[in-house]
């Protein structure tokens, strides 16, 4: 079951920065796993998508909550809703 997370970030940019390539290791590690099948700042960088696989919303909240971001205080707010993808043009998306 997908999940997908509509995330806020902190304002504070420089902790962004520092914190990012742990970030997306983890992130790189859920792709390898199977958990992650799509993820990107907004382009502003006031937050994020991410969409987990996931067999229920607990296992999705971890994912989340297990997160570099997450656990720094990147993430402020989010919104974790079940999501059922209809059409997708995957040669418009990043490998």
């Amino acid at each position: 079951m997908k999940f997908a997370a509509i995330i806020e970030y902190t304002a504070d940019r420089q902790k962004i920065q520092t914190v990012r390539p742990i970030h997306r290791q983890y992130l790189a590690q859920l792709k390898e796993q199977g958990k992650l099948v799509a993820s990107g700042p907004f382009t502003d960088d006031s937050g994020a998508l991410i969409i987990y696989e996931a067999s229920d919303r607990q296992e999705a909240e971890q994912l989340l909550s297990n997160d570099p971001f997450c656990r720094e205080g990147i993430f402020v707010t989010w919104q974790l809703r079940p999501w059922n993808p209809v059409l997708a043009n995957r040669g418009l998306l990043p490998e």
